[in-house]
């Protein structure tokens, strides 16, 4: 099942940060904490799963905004947004140090704090997959948010998908459809480029056309598989692997 993204607000000006919770809360996001100093921000991180990280740069404390992201950088495979009113050079230069996935001036719409939240969470999911960093020099670290799951696009939103609830995704010209337990997603991407994305004990090509997910099969004869009541074609190769892995 599609679960809304969790995102932690770090703003130490309350009116702002209700705000900024009410405009996320309106278009499907889950605000899992909304705190004002950087030691409640560490105890959320802690005790609660977190996909994106809002972060005023000036905090109601010592450490700032920017020591947070470093606190994140070192500690959590997760992507965070600076939000604030400084916009000046020195702000900016520091707050590059540490590579923020985003970082929106103050005042702000509900579109843009959406757009700088859906882009951060694209690009983010991106590198992670191909086991990239920003900079594309450092190896990825342990990943503690994405390791089951992978961002799929619905309307608006980016959901977390668990991929165990992936049963196929089947290739319809330039879109892939996802088909979970109980949802389908459309997902512009070539069928070869998804796969790559994947576990691959568990999901392989089965058809020039098809993604199944090995664990989702429920019958399988010469032609099909059959999965959720849904014969899906299988290709010769696919067929052998199949009979060999039921027999070995």
């Amino acid at each position: 099942m599609e679960k809304p993204i969790k995102i932690l607000i770090v703003e130490d000006n309350v009116i702002i940060a209700d705000d900024m919770q009410s405009m996320l809360e309106e278009i499907g996001y889950e605000i899992v904490g909304n705190v004002i100093v950087y030691e409640q921000a560490e105890e959320v991180l802690r005790t609660t799963e977190v996909d994106l990280v809002l972060i005023d740069i000036i905090l109601a404390s010592d450490k700032t905004g920017i020591d947070l992201g470093k606190h994140i950088r070192a500690n959590y495979n997760i992507p965070f947004i600076f939000v604030t009113s400084n916009s000046d050079r020195a702000t900016v230069e520091k707050a590059k140090v540490v590579k923020p996935n985003g970082y929106l001036v103050k005042p702000f719409e509900q579109q843009d704090l959406y757009t700088s939240i859906e882009i951060a969470l694209s690009n983010f999911n991106y590198l992670d997959k191909q086991g990239l960093t920003e900079d594309d020099v450092d190896k990825p670290m342990s990943n503690s948010v994405l390791k089951d799951s992978i961002f799929v696009k619905k309307q608006h939103l980016y959901y977390r998908i668990n991929f165990t609830d992936i049963q196929f995704i089947k290739a319809d010209n330039v879109y892939l459809e996802v088909n979970t337990v109980d949802k389908k997603f459309l997902v512009r991407s070539p069928l070869k480029d998804y796969l790559e994305k994947l576990p691959r004990d568990k999901f392989y090509r089965a058809h020039k056309s098809y993604i199944v997910n090995v664990d989702h099969i429920g019958a399988v004869n010469s032609k099909d598989v059959m999965i959720n009541d849904k014969l899906i074609p299988i290709s010769k190769e696919f067929k052998e692997f199949i009979i060999s892995s039921m027999n070995s």
